[in-house]
């Protein structure tokens, strides 16, 4: 992840999902503050050479790893896919009815990594908006 996909990733998740940050242009990352988490960028060269100067990132291959946008109704996953769509992301699964009795969708950001928005009945948020699970 370059400089200018840092910041195109910041307007996608700033601008178009409304993810709170104080990201200015040349700070080199991003921290989102996200409810009972934080989503961090950074660019993707420079983190596969902390990782090992032998590494050399590869785009485009699903890599088996997701991100989830867990919503407090279903109606909502609709909104959020439409939110990622107008900020730029590619809606590749549309908000549906899911074999573990949920509703959920897929997108994917401006620099290919996956989103799965999704409500479930057994979902439950605590007071900050983190998800609850198995509590």
């Amino acid at each position: 992840m370059t400089v200018t996909d840092i910041e195109r990733s910041v307007r996608f998740y700033r601008d178009g999902l409304g993810f709170p940050t104080t990201y200015k242009p040349g700070d080199g990352i991003a921290f989102f503050m996200t409810s009972g988490t934080r989503l961090a960028l950074y660019p993707v060269e420079q983190l596969a050479k902390d990782v090992s100067s032998d590494l050399s990132p590869a785009r485009g291959a699903f890599s088996g790893i997701t991100l989830a946008h867990d919503t407090r109704t279903k109606d909502e996953v609709a909104q959020v896919l439409a939110l990622a769509e107008k900020a730029g992301g590619k809606i590749v699964k549309s908000a549906q009815a899911v074999f573990w009795g949920g509703h959920s969708g897929y997108f994917a950001d401006p620099d290919g990594y996956y989103w799965e928005a999704a409500w479930g009945p057994m979902f439950s948020f605590a007071a900050d908006g983190s998800l609850q699970i198995g509590e």
